[in-house]
């Protein structure tokens, strides 16, 4: 199985090691009286994800450079980037069979919470990151009116419209396809949702026949 792994369009060189994806729990176990112990479901919490990966100085056959070889400064450059800026990003994980297939990907909206670099004289001039994200959940907020009653009526409170933390654009109508797209990735990047039935829409409005399979260059029309 192969993996490719992009903070947004940044494509990693050498897949993670250990890639632990935590889904936190928020639910509330109590006790009732007569009953016992009971659990109160609630929204799963942010999902937390940490791996590690290694940043090489030196050119490896068994590494894939889409772009051309780069030096670990590069990616330590955008990493410190990332947390300098302070915004939320995609972070898309693709495993794939050795056929080219599609097993399933992950596309997930993360703040990057910290990083350590690691240097040791088993890697050489090499460099190793553990790096640690956090899901990223889109979130408004509500201004509450309140106003002084009259003689003659009561307490009023009036809510304005919901206004979202990012400046989130509408979909647009085509997207070029670069290294690591997917149609699963793009309609959950672009709609904040995917199902099958939508990916088998856009890959037949495309005329594509297999929707696991699209190309960097290739134009897909939402």
């Amino acid at each position: 199985m192969a993996y490719s792994f992009l903070f947004d369009d940044l494509l990693f060189p050498i897949p993670p090691s250990k890639l632990d994806m935590k889904i936190k729990n928020n639910n509330t176990t109590i006790t009732l009286i007569n009953e016992g112990e009971v659990n109160l479901l609630k929204k799963a919490g942010l999902t937390e994800i940490s791996f590690e990966v290694l940043l090489p100085n030196v050119k490896y056959p068994f590494a894939v450079y889409p772009d051309g070889f780069q030096p670990a400064t590069f990616y330590l450059d955008k990493l410190e980037k990332l947390k300098i800026e302070r915004k939320p990003f995609h972070f898309i994980v693709s495993r794939l069979k050795t056929s080219g297939d599609l097993l399933f990907d992950n596309d997930i909206k993360v703040s990057l919470e910290e990083y350590t670099i690691k240097e040791s004289a088993e890697q050489g001039f090499d460099v190793v990151v553990s790096i640690q994200l956090k899901q990223y959940r889109e979130y408004g907020t509500k201004v509450v009116e309140i106003k002084k009653p009259t003689a003659k009526s009561k307490p009023v409170a009036k809510t304005t419209k919901q206004r979202s933390t990012t400046n989130a654009p509408p979909p647009p109508k085509s997207h070029k396809v670069v290294k690591g797209d997917t149609l699963w990735s793009l309609c959950k990047k672009y709609y904040g949702k995917v199902t099958k039935a939508m990916t088998d829409e856009i890959a037949a409005k495309n005329g594509i026949q297999n929707p696991n399979l699209i190309f960097p260059g290739q134009v897909i029309k939402f």
